[in-house]
C-alpha cells in the first residue's frame, strides 16, 4: 500500500507542477492574463506541499525520483493538452527515467 500511495502522490505532484507551469506559460507567453499566472503559482505551491506527503523522509531522494516522473508527465501533458507527438526517443527516454524512479524509490534497502 505504501508504494501505491507514493505513486499516487507522484502523479498528483506531476499534475500540479506541470499544470501550474503550463498555466504560467499560457498567462505570459499566450497572453491569457495574470489570473492564469496566479492560478499557476497556486498550483506550483500545492505541488510543493504534495511532495512533502511522500512516505520517504529524504528530500533529495524524493526530488531526484520526481524528476523522472516530471519528464514522463511532461511528455504526456504535451500529448494530451497541446497535441505534441513524442517520437520513439522521447518515449524511450521517458521509460528510462521511470526505471530510474523505480530504482531510486522502491529498490530494497537495508533497514
Amino acid at each position: 500500500m505504501t508504494v501505491l500511495r507514493s505513486v499516487l502522490l507522484f502523479v498528483a505532484a506531476a499534475g500540479l507542477e506541470i499544470g501550474g507551469a503550463w498555466l504560467v506559460w499560457q498567462g505570459i507567453r499566450e497572453h491569457r492574463g495574470w489570473v492564469w499566472v496566479g492560478l499557476g503559482v497556486i498550483a506550483l505551491g500545492l505541488y510543493g506541499a504534495v511532495a512533502t506527503l511522500q512516505p520517504d523522509a529524504s528530500f533529495g531522494r524524493i526530488l531526484a525520483a520526481y524528476g523522472g516522473v516530471f519528464v514522463a508527465g511532461s511528455l504526456l501533458w504535451g500529448t494530451v493538452v497541446d497535441g505534441f507527438r513524442p517520437d520513439r526517443w522521447d518515449v524511450i527516454g521517458a521509460l528510462v527515467c521511470l526505471v530510474g524512479v523505480g530504482l531510486i524509490m522502491y529498490a530494497p534497502r537495508p533497514a
